[in-house]
């Protein structure tokens, strides 16, 4: 009886404790139609003008108790065209792969990840950093990629009344020989978003970018600094202004945004602008019309979206 009673009570406890975990299958498939400057119309699922990169992910968390969380993150791109995986600057885990431990005393994250500049960035941009971004592609999310290998980061918690911080690093052995730190402060309450990105490696200048957005209701306006690590001694880099608003008329929402650079160390300075219209279907399926001028080059893009 003992022992019936020992088993029950292990099986219980285990019960308990496989309760608080979970695991998650997620993913987007987007796919469409794209023409770009030089380039024929083809179908596109991994490219500038689609919404976002086709994707397959998987994340968990633990509850262990007394606020103290732990998870994972995996996720891979790929293309609706063939199947075959589309990195984005990794492996096949490219997109994400890494392990974090949280708390009330904030985050702390070690692996391949969305760096802080481009969560600074994704807090106050237009189209919410879709691939033909005309400020990410102009710009480059503050002149860095949007992740980081090999990084260590920590986040504050979130209800530190709308204010919110990341800093992550990572050592020189990691970054072909140069240490690089990336932060971001962002600050979101009501109908406001700003945020702050900052990153720098070593033997480069500084990349920043400063951007804010207002919500109106059905009607929001958002305009950004950025600096992609303009070094006018190197020839590299740039600097510029953002402006553009988004309107919403029921399911559908039409964005239009426009950069114009400051500051251009290949010379030229350009002024490019993004058109955008997007229809929602449901929640989680909307079709959209992209058409981006990029540096005196014109690209269009058509395609349907599903997240999952």
């Amino acid at each position: 009886m003992k022992k019936s009673l020992i088993a029950l009570a292990v099986l219980g406890a285990s019960g308990a404790a496989m309760a608080q975990s979970s695991v998650t299958l997620y993913g987007v498939a987007d796919a469409g139609l794209a023409k770009l400057e030089g380039v024929s119309s083809q179908m596109s699922s991994a490219g500038r003008m689609n919404n976002g990169i086709s994707r397959l992910g998987v994340r968990g968390v633990e509850d262990m108790g007394g606020g103290l969380k732990a998870g994972f993150n995996f996720e891979s791109g790929l293309t609706l065209e063939n199947g075959d995986y589309a990195g984005s600057g990794g492996g096949f885990w490219g997109r994400a792969a890494n392990l974090w431990l949280g708390g009330n005393w904030g985050t702390f994250k070690m692996g391949r990840t969305l760096n802080p500049s481009f969560y600074g960035l994704a807090t106050w941009e237009l189209t919410g950093a879709a691939n033909y971004s005309v400020v990410a592609n102009t710009y480059s999310v503050a002149g860095s990629g949007a992740r980081n290998s090999s990084q260590f980061s920590y986040k504050t918690p979130d209800g530190l009344g709308g204010f919110s911080a990341e800093l992550g690093y990572v050592m020189k052995p990691d970054n072909g020989g140069n240490a690089k730190w990336d932060a971001n402060v962002i600050y979101a309450n009501g109908p406001i978003r700003a945020g702050l990105s900052v990153n720098k490696t070593k033997g480069q200048k500084v990349g920043y970018a400063l951007g804010a957005k207002y919500n109106f209701g059905s009607f929001a306006v958002a305009g950004s600094y950025n600096d992609a690590h303009y070094d006018k001694s190197a020839g590299v880099g740039r600097r510029g202004v953002s402006i553009g608003g988004s309107a919403m008329f029921g399911p559908f929402t039409l964005t239009a945004d426009v950069t114009r650079d400051l500051k251009n160390a290949a010379g030229k300075k350009y002024t490019n602008f993004l058109l955008e219209g997007k229809y929602a279907l449901s929640k989680r399926t909307f079709v959209y019309l992209a058409g981006l001028r990029l540096d005196s080059t014109n690209n269009y893009g058509l395609g349907v979206r599903h997240n999952f």
